[in-house]
């Protein structure tokens, strides 16, 4: 997978993965800077990421793991 496809892909995530922050957040701006920390470590481990397995569970796990390392 390309670079950019791989990039459109993870975009088509960001408002799925908005609320998903803001739940375990519950602060706006705290929800805005994890899904950035989210997208820019997706974007760091692309080449961690398998093709033709689930991306949005991939995301959410990073996002999921970023929050429990950095936000408790």
């Amino acid at each position: 997978m390309s670079t950019v496809d791989f990039n459109n892909q993870i975009l088509a995530f960001q408002d799925p993965l908005r609320g998903f922050a803001h739940s375990l957040t519950a602060n706006r701006e705290e929800a805005k800077d994890l899904l950035q920390d989210t997208m820019l470590k997706a974007i760091t481990y692309k080449d961690k990421f398998v093709e033709k397995t689930n991306l949005k569970a991939w995301l959410y796990t990073i996002m999921k793991n970023t929050f429990i390392n950095n936000y408790r």
